[in-house]
């Protein structure tokens, strides 16, 4: 029973943080696809744990798989918009 609370409150929190991640974007008015794959890679990872975990594929597979996303994710974040610091004052 805590398994399956635990799963639903992490798919709501999943979506929640996917649609509030898709608004801020289209506020700030951040286009393209490259600036939304560091995102992409590390909402892949919680789906990814996700789904292994609700057909018991713990195991070498889901560990590679959010490996290949974690450093996927870590080098994209080249392409994210960068804040100018120095205009706000």
């Amino acid at each position: 029973m805590v398994e399956l609370i635990l799963s639903i409150v992490l798919l709501i929190s999943l979506l929640a943080s996917i649609y509030l991640t898709v608004k801020k974007r289209k506020r700030l008015g951040i286009t393209g696809f490259k600036t939304s794959l560091t995102s992409i890679c590390f909402f892949s990872i919680a789906g990814v744990n996700l789904v292994a975990y609700w057909f018991n594929l713990f195991g070498m597979g889901s560990w590679l798989v959010t490996m290949l996303l974690l450093f996927a994710g870590a080098y994209f974040t080249k392409y994210m918009p960068r804040e100018n610091f120095s205009e706000k004052k």
